[in-house]
């Protein structure tokens, strides 16, 4: 139907027959690329179009590639599921075709259902009720992640990138699940990674015209005391006193942590640090771009060094700090642009106390953004940083990797929190029996429906998976469910093996939000009854 001919206000029977066509057509695009032998996507660029089609693997990118459909209502089923995918993309780096198969399984038996009679409200009610089930037996399932081999190996069920899968796993066995990861564009065609010892911050690093090695640009100093603060030091009077006492004292060498220095008070640093073996002293920025990161990083840095942090708007000035606030580090080190700490001397306690505080927000935070600051602040406490360079053979090839990269290391971390469950759908298909027995023990009719629709629904991303290798589905599902719970179909051998034993995994954070995203988000569109569309929608724009 051409766009000048669609109808404002679309009614049912018409809002679910043309709602399905569309998340077909988005969910036609994504499923191909679940499974160790994926099928590619091929995508036109939108401009110019001489350029070559990117192909793609990434159901997510993939989903927010496809910017809108001609035909308008088909359009609104299919950007509902896009936006479903996308979310769970950016919130655990994958999942995003599972998500998707067991989406368009819910909706098309729902809408079967409910066409046949069914009551859409009680449906969604009870399929919303069936997910706390499907949850708790997954994470029953749950095995801890051991050994940069296991993370190796779950590395690449998500990216199928064996070079890249070995080296995060590396990385990932040496900084932990919160670990400061930066992941850049390589110098080569390969794969390198750095680590650095210690904690450190971007956009910190010394003001301008201090003492620095020119054959490195940096400097080091041993058994530094550090004053943590977000001062804008302008008056060099203000400082006198507190280096004068320093100096008496032979706390050398000393950084000061401050939001702003004028050039006088640079011009004292620099008097005072003349004869760097009597008395040092340099002045970094303040950490973090906004007010929020910057008082968290603060606070961080007190904790760790065991000083105590001043800022503006309590009203503090320089003239209230003492020795005695002040931070002490192993060693600190700053260069243009960083600042960093090696072996922080605060109280091991408090700093443990701290860090369990700062998980348990982590484990509270919804909002993508808070979770990530929150995970880097963790990372930083926790002292393990690496730095990964993804390089390729051309410019493309380098993106692409560098972005299969972060989104593994984005599901890794969950990996390495909640656990691996056996993969290929196996653990999803063990849900059916206990989805099928509730359903047979179920007087209400609708409550029934919901728990069989859910239960048929778990056996969708494997039936999708042997397809995607090129098996048939039924002949090879009818053999996994001979072999009993816990089996699945390795694609790579073309054997039904046990797959915990095979040591194929899927991660257990990905699966859950996965399931979790499919199913709240089909049990809502099931209840959309009306579609109703602007005269002069806006142009479609690709974020």
């Amino acid at each position: 139907m051409e766009k000048s001919r669609t109808r404002r206000v679309v009614l049912q029977p018409a809002t679910y027959r043309r709602m399905q066509r569309g998340i077909h057509r988005m969910v036609d695009a994504v499923s191909p690329t679940l499974g160790p032998l994926p099928r590619l996507v091929a995508l036109e660029p939108i401009a110019p179009k001489s350029k070559m089609p990117e192909f793609l693997d990434d159901g997510g990118t993939i989903a927010r590639r496809i910017i809108e459909l001609p035909d308008r209502d088909e359009d609104m089923g299919a950007m509902f599921v896009r936006q479903v995918l996308w979310n769970l993309r950016e919130k655990t780096g994958d999942g995003t075709a599972t998500a998707a198969v067991l989406f368009r399984s819910i909706y098309d038996l729902g809408v079967h259902y409910i066409t046949s009679g069914g009551n859409a409200m009680m449906l969604r009610r009870y399929l919303e009720e069936g997910l706390p089930v499907i949850m708790e037996h997954l994470s029953a399932l749950a095995r801890p992640v051991e050994g940069k081999e296991q993370i190796a190996q779950i590395a690449e069920a998500i990216c199928y990138d064996p070079p890249l899968a070995r080296m995060l796993g590396e990385i990932f066995d040496i900084i932990g699940e919160h670990g400061r990861l930066e992941i850049r564009s390589g110098r080569g065609r390969g794969l390198e990674r750095e680590y650095v010892e210690g904690m450190y911050w971007d956009q910190s690093g010394v003001h301008a015209r201090q003492m620095l090695d020119p054959s490195t640009l940096r400097v080091d100093l041993e058994n530094a005391a550090i004053m943590i603060s977000d001062f804008e030091l302008e008056d060099p009077y203000q400082l006198m006193p507190l280096l004068v006492r320093a100096a008496e004292a032979k706390l050398t060498p000393l950084v000061l942590v401050a939001a702003k220095l004028s050039e006088k008070c640079v011009g004292l640093l620099m008097a005072a640090s003349k004869d760097p073996s009597k008395f040092h002293v340099i002045a970094v920025k303040t950490p973090g771009l906004i007010s929020y990161d910057r008082y968290g990083a603060l606070e961080d840095l007190a904790i760790l060094t065991g000083g105590k942090y001043f800022t503006r708007t309590a009203g503090q000035s320089v003239a209230q700090v003492q020795l005695s606030d002040l931070g002490r580090a192993r060693r600190a080190w700053a260069d243009r642009f960083n600042f960093g700490i090696i072996g922080g001397k605060g109280d091991p306690r408090a700093l443990r106390d701290h860090i369990a505080s700062l998980r348990l927000a982590f484990s509270r935070a919804e909002d993508k953004n808070d979770r990530r600051n929150i995970q880097k602040r963790i990372g930083k406490l926790l002292g393990g940083s690496a730095t990964l360079y993804v390089g390729g053979l051309t410019k493309a090839d380098a993106d692409a990797r560098k972005e299969l990269a972060e989104r593994t290391a984005e599901a890794l971390r969950g990996t390495i929190r909640e656990g691996v469950i056996p993969g290929g759908g196996a653990s999803l298909l063990s849900c059916k029996p206990m989805l099928q027995k509730i359903a047979d023990e179920s007087a209400d009719v609708d409550r029934r429906a919901a728990y069989r629709i859910l239960a048929r629904a778990m056996e969708a991303p494997m039936r999708t998976i042997i397809s995607n290798a090129g098996y048939d589905a039924s002949e090879v599902m009818a053999e996994v469910k001979l072999a009993g719970p816990g089996y699945g179909f390795d694609v790579r051998s073309g054997r039904v093996v046990d797959m915990a034993e095979a040591g194929i995994f899927d991660a257990l954070s990905v699966q859950k939000e996965a399931v979790h995203s499919a199913v709240s988000s089909a049990a809502l569109a099931l209840t959309i009854d009306v579609l109703v569309h602007r005269k002069k929608p806006p142009q479609a724009t690709n974020p």
